[in-house]
């Protein structure tokens, strides 16, 4: 792991494969670290012989914190990713987001078009005002805090609110959702961050509007499942972008668990060589 300068800001960034192969950047969530990528999912991707760089967004994991800083918008994460391909020597790539990170896609669709090869966007959303919201208490969760900072405390309150959004195709890994709530908290704990990440989002909401101005290759992985953001925002997305495809995965929660590192990757590997042959990457 190293750190790099990307937009103006420091970013802890992670090179995973042959640095000459078409690289393939992927995007976190709200919230989260780059340590949360499945390894199945860096491994799979790196077997179909992409180079892969994740990175930890701004105000998470071990990047730069903005306690006291005026408030950014995902043009400016869409920004950072951009930087972090600088800083790279990357000038174009396929780029994956997962939830806020597929909606930072679609920002960077519209803003650093030529800097995408294709974008897949997984369990994501427009943020259109019409789609149906996450029942009251998976929103509550979503922004909710541990009762204290204490490693415990951290580990029991994400497991309680993981249970709400999971996959309930695939049997939760308590064992191993609790060893990696632990390795957050001791690589990074920072909740605020969390709160102005979403910020960030609800700020975000009026550039989304333009995404029927989206000309990338565009993939849209979306769970049937899903409890925080419902398979409408999926459809919404495919259904406004010119030529997207839509996948959507039976049984799919808000998360990545069981099987589902090697779908979302097998998916993706398979549109990403549709769009480097030159072929139509829309349902027929």
């Amino acid at each position: 792991m190293a750190r790099v300068e990307a937009n103006g800001i420091m970013l802890e960034v992670e090179c995973h494969g042959d640095p000459h192969a078409v690289p393939i950047v992927l995007i976190r969530g709200l919230g989260s670290q780059l340590i949360q990528w499945p390894d199945r999912l860096i491994g799979d991707l790196l077997a179909a012989g992409l180079q892969v760089v994740t990175f930890d967004n701004r105000d998470a994991g071990l990047s730069q914190k903005f306690e006291g800083a005026p408030a950014y918008t995902l043009t400016d994460m869409a920004a950072d990713t951009v930087g972090v391909m600088d800083a790279l020597g990357i000038g174009r790539a396929h780029v994956l987001g997962m939830s806020m990170g597929g909606t930072i896609l679609q920002i960077m669709a519209l803003e650093h078009p030529a800097r995408l090869l294709s974008g897949i966007a997984v369990m994501s959303s427009s943020r259109a005002p019409y789609l149906p919201k996450a029942r009251p208490e998976v929103q509550a969760a979503l922004l909710s805090s541990a009762p204290s900072g204490r490693r415990e405390d951290v580990v029991a309150h994400g497991l309680s609110t993981g249970r709400l959004w999971q996959s309930p195709r695939w049997p939760f890994d308590t064992a191993g959702r609790a060893a990696l709530i632990g390795r957050l908290w001791d690589r990074c704990y920072c909740p605020e961050g969390v709160s102005r990440q979403y910020g960030a989002m609800v700020a975000s909401e009026p550039d989304l509007a333009r995404i029927d101005a989206i000309r990338t290759p565009l993939l849209v992985i979306h769970g049937t499942e899903d409890t925080l953001l419902p398979p409408e925002h999926g459809r919404d997305i495919a259904r406004r972008v010119p030529g997207a495809r839509l996948v959507e995965i039976e049984g799919m929660g808000h998360d990545l668990e069981g099987d589902l590192p090697g779908l979302v990757a097998d998916h993706a590997v398979r549109f990403i060589e549709t769009v480097s042959r030159g072929g139509k990457t829309h349902n027929e």
